[in-house]
């Protein structure tokens, strides 16, 4: 019986904790390759595509768009989850296109490289690189080059909101419509209530978090902005956010801060918490709850996206 009270709709992950353990990374890689469904979904055209990150290193994006989509079309990049250490798991991809499909957008999902091989800000420069790659090369994807945003779950969420300050910090020449930031992982300090209070949580729990963080983590300086970004000195000047998450999650007050900080800042937020939910839910795609979920992200996507159409 699970110690806490998350809806029995998620069964076995009521239950599951990750082996955070590092010969265990390129083990697991190999059962998380990009999937066949992949590319046999009658609704949507995938293309696999090489994009140069900031030292030259070439990384794969998978290039998802709903079948006769009109161009140019929005575009979120999207950054999978899976606490820098793990490639993306299956519901990732399944997340992705049903992205393309109901908000009717184009996504990039992105391989970006991974700990504890690659520190940080590897994964976030990857990440940023492919954003610009995305903007560079609107025309020739299709992409509407002023309908762009990012989003991501967990490290992807940390991920979305450091390609957001970097943007800002390198320029802003990007217009990033909106981030979309599914139970992000905001605060490196990992001690915030919910912290404390979720130690053993199923899923992810404060205790992994603390295991993370000296595998990522150089010796030289690092932009705290970019791997904490509830520390960060500023939050001027960013775009919008969705932010969505957990009850029984120690990242739960991750969000709620952010939130709180980018509404100080005068910045539209969405926020959503959801209840009976655990860290990584929505890996159970059909539980009652994710579909509701998983609705409010489609629907405030299309919501974004179309106010920046009508405004252009």
């Amino acid at each position: 019986m699970s110690k806490y009270p998350i809806s029995k709709d998620y069964g076995i992950f009521r239950f599951f904790r990750p082996p955070v353990f590092a010969p265990v990374f390129p083990v697991a890689a190999k059962f998380l390759s990009a999937p066949s469904f992949l590319f046999k979904d009658d609704e949507l055209d995938v293309t696999e595509k090489k994009v140069k990150s900031y030292d030259g290193y070439e990384l794969t994006v998978y290039l998802i768009s709903p079948k006769g989509i009109k161009e140019p079309c929005p575009c979120l990049v999207n950054y999978h989850g899976g606490g820098f250490v793990f490639e993306g798991a299956f519901h990732h991809y399944r997340l992705a296109m049903l992205y393309a499909k109901r908000a009717g957008c184009r996504v990039i999902y992105v391989k970006y490289r991974l700990g504890p091989r690659y520190e940080f800000p590897v994964p976030m420069e990857d990440c940023y690189a492919v954003l610009r790659w995305a903007y560079e090369n609107a025309e020739a994807l299709g992409i509407d080059r002023d309908n762009l945003a990012v989003g991501g779950d967990s490290a992807g969420g940390t991920l979305s909101a450091a390609v957001c300050l970097m943007n800002r910090d390198r320029g802003g020449e990007i217009p990033v419509r909106f981030q979309l930031l599914v139970y992000p992982f905001l605060d490196m300090r990992n001690n915030s209530a919910s912290a404390r209070k979720y130690t053993d949580t199923p899923m992810w729990n404060s205790v992994l978090s603390a295991k993370i963080k000296p595998m990522l983590m150089p010796d030289g300086e690092v932009n705290l902005s970019y791997i904490s970004p509830v520390e960060s000195e500023s939050l001027s000047d960013l775009p919008p956010a969705y932010i969505e998450t957990a009850e029984f999650d120690c990242l739960h007050d991750d969000g709620i801060l952010y939130a709180d900080l980018l509404k100080k800042e005068g910045t539209e937020v969405e926020l959503f918490q959801t209840k009976g939910t655990m860290h990584g839910y929505d890996i159970a795609l059909k539980a009652p709850i994710t579909v509701r979920a998983v609705k409010k992200r489609t629907d405030y996507m299309k919501k974004s996206f179309a106010l920046r159409t009508e405004n252009k």
